[in-house]
């Protein structure tokens, strides 16, 4: 269906918007919302034929990626879920493919919260991820869900020296020595990467200045797209790597996908809302095309006369 997908949205939109653009080359205005419809379309077409792209991974989002797959097996990774369901779309993709990733590579995942609602997204990854698709891993031993810890900057200050002294038990009060995944970790300084998803405060940025900087442990991060810009003058010093926004989500999909055949017919969430959106962007940017070449051919007719 994908190509045959392709193939009939490019008939459509394309044929539209040439008839489009002969029809205001004659001179006959175009309503609002002759481009309010072409949206719609481009919008709906991709959603409704499931139209894909591929997607090259950048920099940014590679380095996050090659630094878990780099990490010999059994590696211990932090992965805390700062976020709530308003930011779910944009960066719950963001957590489940990177939980699968650690979970396929054979590393220790403890996963944690500083947002009361993070539990319940966390829940979202349990089910469509550890559950689905690993159910020979075992709590406590292949992973552990620590849990919400309300204070915010106050939890990371405690946890970057004594980890055990704010976390005494995981969220099925399980006491901190009798879970096998959790020996030998004190503090931060004993994972081999702390990653952390979310987009508000506290966040990646509070995970940097009070986690990473002072321990010095590799720290990363996914975030909504609007939060981005303020976290890459931290790459790749203070960052190991960054997943900001759906577009990052879905090269981090396709990228795994295809490094782990395995996977091949994972859900892809950012994959598949990145096709409407990409289609979307070309239909706007041959409207922006579309209006200049009729606005200089209408001056050009002007200045004959």
């Amino acid at each position: 269906m994908g190509n045959i997908g392709v193939i009939l949205m490019l008939v459509l939109i394309g044929g539209g918007l040439l008839w489009l653009f002969i029809r205001a080359l004659r001179g006959r205005e175009v309503d609002r919302r002759v481009v309010f419809a072409f949206i719609l379309v481009s919008v709906a077409l991709p959603l409704l034929l499931t139209i894909t792209f591929e997607m090259k991974p950048t920099p940014v989002v590679e380095a996050l990626y090659d630094r878990i797959d780099s990490l010999p097996s059994g590696s211990r990774i932090l992965i805390s879920f700062d976020f709530d369901p308003p930011m779910a779309p944009e960066v719950q993709p963001m957590a489940d493919v990177i939980t699968r990733h650690v979970l396929a590579k054979g590393h220790k995942a403890i996963f944690m919260t500083l947002w009361a609602t993070g539990q319940s997204q966390f829940n979202v990854t349990l089910q469509d991820v550890i559950r689905a698709d690993f159910p020979e891993k075992v709590e406590g031993v292949d992973w552990v869900n620590l849990g919400y810890k309300a204070g915010n900057e106050g939890v990371l200050n405690v946890i970057r020296t004594d980890f055990k002294k704010m976390f005494p038990t995981d969220v099925n009060t399980i006491p901190w020595d009798s879970i096998p995944i959790l020996r030998g970790i004190r503090s931060c300084s004993d994972f081999e990467l702390v990653i952390s998803v979310g987009g508000g405060k506290p966040g990646v940025k509070e995970w940097v200045l009070f986690v990473g900087d002072p321990t010095g442990v590799p720290t990363a991060g996914g975030v909504a797209a609007v939060v981005a810009p303020m976290l890459y003058p931290y790459y790749p010093r203070q960052m190991c790597g960054i997943l900001g926004g759906i577009k990052a989500a879905a090269e981090y999909e396709d990228h795994f996908r295809k490094n782990y055949p395995v996977f091949s017919d994972m859900k892809t969430p950012a994959l598949v809302m990145m096709g409407p959106q990409t289609v979307a962007h070309v239909v706007i940017l041959a409207f922006i095309v579309i209006g200049n070449v009729l606005f200089f051919v209408a001056r050009r007719k002007e200045v004959r006369r």
